[in-house]
C-alpha cells in the first residue's frame, strides 16, 4: 500500500531536481563561466525565450528597447 506513495514522492523529487537543473543551466541570470561570458543577460536578444511558460506571448515580434553595451 505504500508503493504508490513512494512513486509519487519520488517522481516529485525527480521533477523538482530536473527543474532546478534547468534553471541553473539555461537561465540568463546565472553565470557559470565568468571569464568568457561574465554578463550573459546582456547578450540576450528580445526574441530569445528563456521563460519556461509564457501566456499569449510571441517573442518574435518584440523590439529591442535597451542599448548595446
Amino acid at each position: 500500500q505504500l508503493v504508490p506513495l513512494f512513486v509519487i514522492i519520488g517522481s516529485g523529487g525527480v521533477g523538482a531536481s530536473l527543474y532546478l537543473m534547468r534553471l541553473a543551466m539555461f537561465n540568463p541570470d546565472v553565470s557559470w563561466d565568468k571569464k568568457n561570458n561574465p554578463e550573459p543577460w546582456n547578450k540576450m536578444s528580445p526574441t530569445d525565450q528563456y521563460k519556461l511558460f509564457s501566456v499569449n506571448m510571441d517573442y518574435s515580434t518584440l523590439k529591442k528597447d535597451r542599448p548595446d553595451f
